[in-house]
């Protein structure tokens, strides 16, 4: 004689619901992204000299693979701020990369929301193996970066990504292949941040942060 046991509808509805759950947010993660077309369709602001941009933040910051590094330029393309940390082990979602880009912001530079027009620009670099076409993951950086740029008052520029074999902006078709993953960093002092104020207070202490960053 053989028994067995009949799921029950609770049982069915929870798996159910589960996979229901698990579809829906592989959808808005989905929607969490960028494509090349609609990122070149975004009006992003061209880098006069991206090569000293880039130059400027590897020698900075060194980055190693699956590292952020956000930067803060001024009108004149200047560096203002910035900021570099690794990507956590977790699925490509622009809300995640968006909250971990703002939080960041936050802590190197005061926001501008109170600026009809932004003032200043923000750029993400991000080093990653692999060639230097577009990938979810680089779509899922831009959808954070414009959004953590809305958040925080800045206008949204340049997404470039960084790999062993060079570095590119995405979107514009620009390139080069030094600096580049792995490489030693260039001296290079064309976007070097500001002195610090001789006053304290808490713009100072911004800049301080910024600085050691």
């Amino acid at each position: 004689m053989t028994f067995g046991f009949a799921p029950s509808s609770a049982a069915s509805l929870s798996t159910s619901s589960t996979r229901a759950d698990m579809s829906a947010d592989s959808a808005n993660q989905l929607a969490r992204m960028l494509e090349p077309a609609e990122w070149a369709a975004a009006g992003i602001p061209l880098l006069r000299n991206p090569r000293e941009v880039v130059s400027g933040l590897h020698a900075r910051h060194r980055p190693r693979p699956q590292t952020a590094v956000v930067a803060v330029l001024d009108t004149e393309e200047r560096l203002r701020a910035s900021a570099s940390f690794s990507r956590r082990a977790s699925a490509a979602d622009g809300w995640v990369f968006r909250n971990a880009l703002l939080t960041h912001l936050r802590r190197v530079i005061p926001h501008d929301l109170r600026r009809r027009t932004p003032a200043r620009t923000a750029v993400l670099l991000y080093c990653r193996e692999g060639d230097a076409h577009w990938t979810e993951e680089d779509g899922a950086w831009m959808w954070g970066l414009r959004d953590a740029c809305t958040l925080h008052g800045l206008r949204c520029g340049a997404y470039i990504t960084m790999t062993r074999d060079g570095w590119q902006v995405l979107g514009e078709g620009r390139g080069g292949r030094r600096p580049s993953l792995g490489s030693t960093p260039e001296a290079y002092e064309g976007t070097s941040e500001p002195p610090l104020p001789r006053a304290g207070g808490a713009a100072s202490e911004v800049l301080r942060r910024a600085a050691a960053r």
